[in-house]
């Protein structure tokens, strides 16, 4: 009887255990601003008891919270750099990626911006510096106003090689935190331009200008047709196991899909 009475006490201790755990989860403002933190409220319905940290402040900063195992799972916007998988391996951790949506770099004016359409080319000679008034693109005479994300951020390096040839950024350009913090300059300044996650395109004074006659869409992002598509990650240190596996699963999820598309995201599938 009382082996009996031991096991189930240390069973019950154990239920208590899972039911308390919190998952941490860190990096990118793209995908940790809005849709983890939704993704996170849905499974806590269907998990009673799971709590979450989540730190959204850059791509390079999920990276390093693996490394240090700090976190759960990493959120980042781009592949892991070499250096970065190097120093996680340096510590015995095995970086994994798996795509949990997609998403397309949207190019943001003002809403005030007579400006409706630039070429790829005229997007890197702006964020580059090359031309610096909007007279040059058929818009109203005045210097251009350059919002980008800062460098910890996934989106700060992919746009670099997906629309900049991998130049530098004009010397000029505002760093911005996160993806609201761009639109809500953009919307402030006539001049601005900046470009953010598609989930953050419906920002009240801010409109989308197409590239080279295309605004990014789900159809368009999927094909890659849209010049600046790209897939979204979670890492982990492995194959995830246990909540991180679970909260993995759920993203992937029918459920976790849809919520990702009323976000603003493509569907991985």
């Amino acid at each position: 009887m009382k082996n009996l009475i031991a096991i189930a006490a240390a069973f019950a201790a154990t239920a208590t255990l899972a039911s308390a755990e919190t998952l941490v989860i860190k990096g990118s403002d793209t995908l940790g601003a809005k849709l983890v933190p939704q993704l996170a409220e849905a499974f806590k319905a269907e998990n009673p008891g799971t709590t979450f940290n989540i730190a959204a402040e850059g791509s390079s900063t999920g990276f390093a919270a693996l490394i240090d195992q700090t976190a759960n799972i990493g959120m980042s916007s781009r592949r892991a750099k070499p250096t970065e998988i190097s120093a996680a391996q340096a510590k015995g951790l095995d970086l994994r990626p798996t795509i949990v949506a997609w998403d397309g770099i949207a190019i943001v004016i003002s809403a005030k911006n007579p400006v409706k359409n630039l070429t790829a080319k005229q997007v890197e000679q702006i964020f580059t510096g090359e031309i610096t008034d909007w007279s040059a693109v058929g818009g109203t005479p005045g210097k251009i106003s350059i919002y980008t994300r800062n460098t910890a951020s996934g989106t700060y390096a992919d746009f670099k090689e997906l629309a900049m040839s991998k130049k530098d950024y004009a010397g000029s350009a505002q760093k911005m935190a996160g993806n609201e913090q761009i639109v809500s300059e953009v919307a402030k300044n006539p001049a601005g331009i900046g470009y953010v996650g598609l989930a953050y395109t419906q920002a009240p004074g801010v409109k989308v200008a197409a590239v080279d006659g295309k605004v990014p869409n789900q159809a368009d992002v999927r094909s890659k047709s849209y010049p600046y598509s790209r897939p979204t990650f979670y890492y982990t240190n492995g194959t995830p196991a246990g909540t991180a596996k679970a909260f993995v699963d759920f993203t992937l999820s029918a459920k976790g899909q849809k919520i990702a598309e009323q976000v603003g995201f493509v569907p991985v599938k």
